[in-house]
């Protein structure tokens, strides 16, 4: 603590810096990644690259995010969002572990340090094995090549190095983390609560092809839930995340317009027996979430 105390402002700034890099994902990265940031397409890849300024790789979250996650969310095998095992347990169909008992509260560390595992690990891993929870990455073309080369070194530059040289070894770790934990758990806080709550619907994929019975915009209404709708803060501070319903259906529409769209939604999904899933406030939707790893930790 002693060796913490003299440097409080950059701690405190170190903080502030990882939750606006957080609010740069949600606002921009997510938009613009999803061709909804702009009507022109060069300024939606433009401000997509903020994917790679962020530490991450746009072209492979793309493959990843949309290709993948948006059509089969919730799919137990193919879905790359709650693939996270043995480390936690996101859906019944998932083998369990005794250690998964403690995953409500050891995930929050592991949140902490996801954005860390992008750098270093999980975007390599993808890279090297072209290969992504079992969907191949076939077409990587030499440009994206040299750009995630490039954007790794501007990483270890702008991130580790330049501040080591200014600051020193130790203030610069320390804010590193600092900078991280932020980072990651408000951005995996975000995203949990899409999905990996007590009211979502999930598929099992795994070894054996699954038929949804449901067709695709029921079944993203049936494996997706919506947050503190009526909160304005949230909704601006997330980039409309908290929509995630109307986001599943409409993914080129910009989420400035989700709140307009989001009552037609429901009264359709109404009209036609499906449950449309959402929670009154964020409070509610991360008990929820945490009750849930709760539930799957006791082999539920």
């Amino acid at each position: 603590m002693l060796l913490l105390e003299p440097g409080w402002p950059g701690i405190l700034l170190s903080a502030l810096f990882g939750f606006v890099l957080a609010l740069i994902g949600f606002n921009i990265m997510h938009d613009a990644c999803h061709g909804s940031y702009s009507r022109s397409k060069w300024i939606n890849e433009f401000f997509g690259y903020s994917m790679n300024f962020l530490g991450s790789n746009q072209f492979i979250w793309k493959i990843k995010h949309n290709r993948i996650h948006h059509t089969f969310t919730n799919v137990d095998g193919i879905d790359d969002d709650i693939i996270k095992v043995p480390v936690l347990r996101h859906c019944k169909s998932q083998p369990y572990k005794k250690i998964h008992r403690y995953q409500h509260i050891y995930g929050f560390f592991l949140y902490a340090i996801s954005t860390i595992l992008w750098v270093s690990l999980t975007d390599s891993q993808k890279y090297f094995g072209k290969n992504i929870s079992g969907t191949p990455i076939t077409d990587f073309p030499l440009r994206e090549h040299v750009i995630f080369w490039l954007s790794k070194l501007f990483y270890v530059f702008f991130y580790i190095a330049l501040p080591i040289w200014v600051l020193g070894f130790m203030p610069w770790l320390v804010g590193y983390l600092i900078m991280n934990a932020v980072f990651g758990i408000t951005l995996s806080i975000v995203f949990q609560l899409a999905h990996a709550v007590e009211i979502t619907h999930f598929e099992d994929a795994n070894n054996k092809n699954v038929k949804v019975e449901k067709e695709w915009a029921a079944h993203q209404v049936e494996t997706t839930a919506d947050f503190a709708m009526d909160n304005r803060i949230i909704n601006w501070l997330v980039g409309g995340l908290n929509f995630q319903v109307v986001h599943h259906l409409f993914p080129l529409v910009s989420h400035v317009h989700y709140p307009a769209i989001q009552p037609i939604v429901r009264r359709v999904s109404e009209k036609h027996g499906i449950v449309y899933r959402s929670f009154p406030g964020i409070g509610s939707a991360i008990a929820s979430h945490v009750n849930y790893l709760k539930q799957l930790g006791q082999g539920e």
